[in-house]
């Protein structure tokens, strides 16, 4: 039997699978804002002409960090190189 079809018989077992669920989709909005924040910074150094190596796109990419990515992405419009980007 699938959980997700599943229909729960307690309230208590009800108030918790629902709470799981809306962690989970919590948790994969964020995880999906962090992947946007850091294809914009990967995109902002590309359009300002640079050539962005493996190493910083990846670091960029691991980064799953939204404050540290929402700051990176105004960086990227000032910084004089890439490598600039994590200082």
């Amino acid at each position: 039997m699938a959980v997700e079809t599943y229909e729960w018989q307690s309230d208590f077992a009800r108030k918790y699978v629902g709470i799981g669920r809306e962690e989970g989709r919590e948790a994969g909005l964020e995880e999906g804002r962090a992947a946007e924040a850091a294809r914009s910074v990967v995109s902002v150094l590309e359009a300002r002409g640079f050539t962005v190596s493996d190493e910083i796109r990846e670091r960029v990419r691991r980064c799953t960090d939204l404050g540290t990515l929402e700051k990176w992405v105004p960086a990227a419009v000032t910084v004089d190189r890439p490598e600039d980007l994590f200082d």
